[in-house]
């Protein structure tokens, strides 16, 4: 039975400034009341849609209609590894859509968030919530296309549950999982010679994904002319290659970066050079057996790894943001966004208070199996991260010298609190400098996400203050994240303060979904990004209120003046 019950934290109140037809408005009306909406007729029966491919069966939870793991794409095993997705092709019968699909081949790099270390190559499935279906394609909703995060090499989609920002913001939110690490962004020349796409594999599934949308979302009570892209970390780098790349044009309408857009200063900012991502897949084979030719059998032996040979080997497979392959992403995307060369849509870019603080947990939590034995960061660790990090070519002669007279130790309570601000600052600088480039050419949302109480799924462990660490804004938007599998990852609320937040950010995200702008009629607390002096540009959310700050004020909080400077080259 479809209780009323379950509407009443996710279904509060549609975002400020939103205007529903009467049509739209009843029929949301009669859902929420009656707990149904045609053909909703009961819980037990199950919402049914009919896709382009096959009817769909899905389930009713936390206020919306949910269809978990509908495939997307034919597996890509055999000879459709490496290569571009495949559509789907039609079912007969009704597809159960009960149950998330299988996770994506991955180990467990990052301590306790990601998916569950397996090496499922089937794993091309996505995930709608709804809180209108309208067969009939009357009743058009926004649609937001979520990215999961995970550097690329993990992560899974059970933690997105998408109900809240479908019930409260009423969109219709769209997951997906979508292949990482090696099986996801190998480049190498047996393959890339073969004549189709190649390389960004990922980036390709999330695009397949897109098309889905095209073909399928108006079923789900969407409007595919209305598509937002978003992600967070490696998610919030592909939505913004998709901004750049010739292949998205007219699949998405609106993105957001949570964490972050690619930009300088940032570890993986840059995409990967052909050239440098085809000597990193040559490497790939001679270690799998395959030897460094680059002709057809070479292509035939790397396909005939099974996926534990290939998954073997991942762990040290960089997948970072993508390759410039020239077609799928055609240039690095701070030339495409610096000479225009993109998808001109609204964007929101943000970033958290302490991001680099996530990365300091892993380093802790890896160091030792036992939660007693773990090592906080050390001086000589700060001091070696600043040494190796920007003491490279890439960066001007002295640049550590000159990040260690502004950020020296003996000004912070512990290693952990410099080395935060540095890794901290470093990116988020970065971005401005991205904000700067496209603010005179796109509408520009630049944010903080600064609830340093936000809850951590780490285990707390000797010397780590949690912060508002990458990350932590994530169970926000998304109620029943807890970075990963639990256990090992811990599940924790939010209270009723971090609640009230997370209503304001799925207000917003809704609103920006719904017309390019996150503020609602006659509010605007979140300004459009400037860098003129007396208007505020950023919004800094935070319990129990947020506020905004010119440009110049966050800059010189962030020490950009000093990050700005050293600037690496584009490689």
């Amino acid at each position: 039975m479809f209780k009323i019950s379950k509407l009443r934290l996710w279904a509060r109140s549609r975002p400020r400034g939103l205007r529903l037809s009467a049509g739209a408005a009843m029929a949301l009306g009669l859902m929420f009341a009656l707990g149904a909406r045609a053909p909703l007729e009961s819980a037990a029966a199950g919402p049914l849609v009919n896709t382009k491919e096959g009817p769909v069966k899905g389930v009713i939870g936390n206020g919306v209609a949910q269809f978990l793991g509908i495939p997307y794409a034919e597996p890509p095993i055999g000879d459709l590894r490496w290569r571009p997705p495949k559509k789907h092709a039609p079912w007969s019968g009704v597809l159960q859509a009960t149950a998330y699909g299988p996770v994506c081949a991955q180990s467990n790099l990052f301590g306790v968030f990601a998916g569950p270390a397996n090496n499922n190559e089937d794993c091309l499935y996505l995930n709608v919530f709804t809180p209108n279906i309208d067969p009939a394609g009357r009743e058009k909703l926004p649609v937001i296309v979520w990215i999961h995060g995970g550097g690329n090499v993990d992560g899974e989609t059970p933690g997105y549950d998408g109900s809240k920002l479908a019930a409260q913001g009423h969109t219709v939110v769209v997951t997906m999982e979508y292949r990482l690490n090696v099986f996801g962004w190998l480049s190498h020349p047996a393959l890339d010679n073969e004549g189709h796409l190649f390389g960004n594999y990922g980036l390709l599934d999330q695009q397949l994904v897109l098309k889905w949308v095209q073909r399928n979302i108006a079923q789900f009570g969407g409007d595919k002319n209305n598509v937002t892209v978003g992600g967070q970390s490696s998610g919030a780098l592909n939505a913004a290659l998709s901004m750049v790349s010739p292949l998205a044009k007219g699949l998405l309408h609106r993105v957001i970066c949570q964490s972050y857009c690619p930009a300088p200063l940032l570890p993986g900012g840059y995409s990967t050079p052909l050239a440098t991502a085809e000597a990193r897949g040559v490497a790939f084979a001679v270690a799998a057996g395959c030897g460094s030719g680059t002709d057809a059998a070479t292509a035939k032996c790397l396909r005939s790894l099974t996926a534990a040979q290939a998954g073997a080997l991942r762990g040290n497979f960089t997948a970072g943001q993508g390759v410039v392959d020239g077609q799928i992403v055609p240039m690095q995307p701070m030339t495409a966004f610096a000479t225009g060369q993109f998808n001109h849509v609204p964007l929101i870019n943000g970033d958290v208070e302490d991001e680099q603080n996530f990365f300091l947990a892993i380093t802790e939590y890896n160091s030792n199996t036992n939660n007693a034995l773990r090592t906080p960061p050390t001086a000589e660790q700060y001091l070696a991260y600043v040494n190796n990090t920007f003491g490279t070519s890439a960066y001007p002669a002295g640049t550590p010298a000159r990040i260690l007279a502004r950020y020296p130790l003996n000004a912070y309570a512990t290693p952990q609190l410099v080395w935060d601000r540095v890794g901290t600052d470093a990116s988020i600088c970065g971005q401005r400098v991205l904000d700067k480039i496209l603010a005179p050419q796109i509408p520009v949302y630049v944010y903080e996400f600064a609830d340093q109480t936000a809850p951590f799924y780490f285990p707390k462990m000797p010397g780590l203050v949690s912060l508002a660490y990458h990350t932590s804004d994530i169970q926000y938007l998304f109620p029943l994240w807890s970075g990963g599998p639990s256990p090992p990852s811990i599940v924790r609320y939010l209270n009723n303060k971090q609640e009230k937040l997370s209503d304001q950010l799925v207000a917003f995200w809704a609103n920006f979904a719904w017309t390019g702008n996150p503020n609602g009629q006659g509010n605007s607390p979140w300004p459009r990004y400037t860098t003129r002096p007396s208007k505020p540009a950023w919004l800094i959310q935070k319990t129990p209120a947020s506020s905004t700050m010119t440009d110049a004020q966050y800059a010189a909080l962030r020490n950009c003046d000093l990050w700005d400077s050293v600037v690496p080259p584009l490689p």
